[in-house]
């Protein structure tokens, strides 16, 4: 679970308007039994306002979201790697086969990964044993945050690939909020504070450092480890061709904008090796 809390739950705007109207239906009801119906209604809406508020976040992004909240609450990592493990046992044993990744996301502290791995291969065991087979799997970590990358050479102790989350680390970063950024970084543009958006173009200079700095510190305990990108750079053609200059094995992008990517990516090995040929 990526994403921020508040995004799997109700708005608590629309509640509060639910709420309003309900209390206006009370007054205008014509039975008791109308009544008792929107009455209980009401309660019901502010018992989930309650809880929506309890739950709320000043600052949802860099809150209780990721590998934070699989550690707090283990059952929620518990409960998707079963899901996993058990999908990719029905599959195989239809004969299909299976490549199975597990991402842990916004790490930032080696032992978080080294705990959340304990309860992924503890879960992997079980759901083995009760289907009497044998699954591969690898178990990575997404580096979106700017001290995993630094201490890259600790996190690889424990994942089997790295992926950069580029949306976040871009915007931790540049300590920018991309859902608030499209009120100024137009005019840093136009500018030329900024050669081009970070949001939609690697910034080569700060990201991409944080992203070959990774990479060069996480191959140096495990030089075979996988390392990409995922996020909107991953379809971007110049973010793909810093990938490719650095080293990395893969990129991954939003569906309609794999074609682009695909090219990119052709595009970009076939310079690399244009260049050392005529060295």
């Amino acid at each position: 679970l990526d994403p921020p809390l508040h995004e799997f739950l109700p708005n608590a705007e629309e509640l509060l308007s639910e709420l309003s109207e309900l209390k206006m239906a009370v007054r205008l009801a014509t039975t008791l039994g109308d009544m008792d119906n929107l009455l209980d209604e009401i309660d019901e809406k502010r018992r989930l306002l309650k809880q929506v508020n309890r739950i709320r976040e000043a600052n949802p992004m860099l809150g209780f979201r990721g590998c934070r909240l699989g550690l707090v609450f283990p059952e929620v990592t518990r409960m998707q790697c079963r899901a996993i493990f058990e999908a990719a046992c029905l599959a195989q044993g239809e004969k299909k086969k299976t490549e199975l990744e597990i991402m842990v996301p916004l790490v930032s502290l080696s032992e978080e990964l080294h705990q959340q791995r304990e309860v992924i291969d503890e879960v992997a065991r079980q759901v083995m044993g009760e289907y009497g087979m044998t699954i591969e799997y690898r178990v990575g970590t997404m580096i979106e945050l700017p001290r995993a990358a630094l201490m890259a050479h600790d996190i690889a102790a424990h994942a089997d690939f790295f992926s950069f989350g580029t949306n976040d680390l871009t915007q931790t970063t540049f300590g920018l909020s991309r859902d608030d950024s499209a009120r100024f970084l137009p005019n840093y543009v136009e500018r030329k504070i900024l050669p081009e958006d970070p949001f939609q173009v690697l910034d080569r200079d700060g990201v991409g450092q944080l992203v070959r700095l990774g990479t060069e510190r996480g191959r140096s305990v495990k030089p075979d480890l996988k390392v990409g990108i995922c996020g909107e750079h991953g379809g971007d053609p110049s973010s793909i061709a810093f990938c490719n200059e650095i080293g990395l094995d893969y990129v991954s992008c939003s569906p309609f904008r794999v074609p682009v990517a695909r090219l990119a990516a052709a595009q970009a090995s076939l310079a690399a090796k244009t260049k050392e040929a005529t060295k």
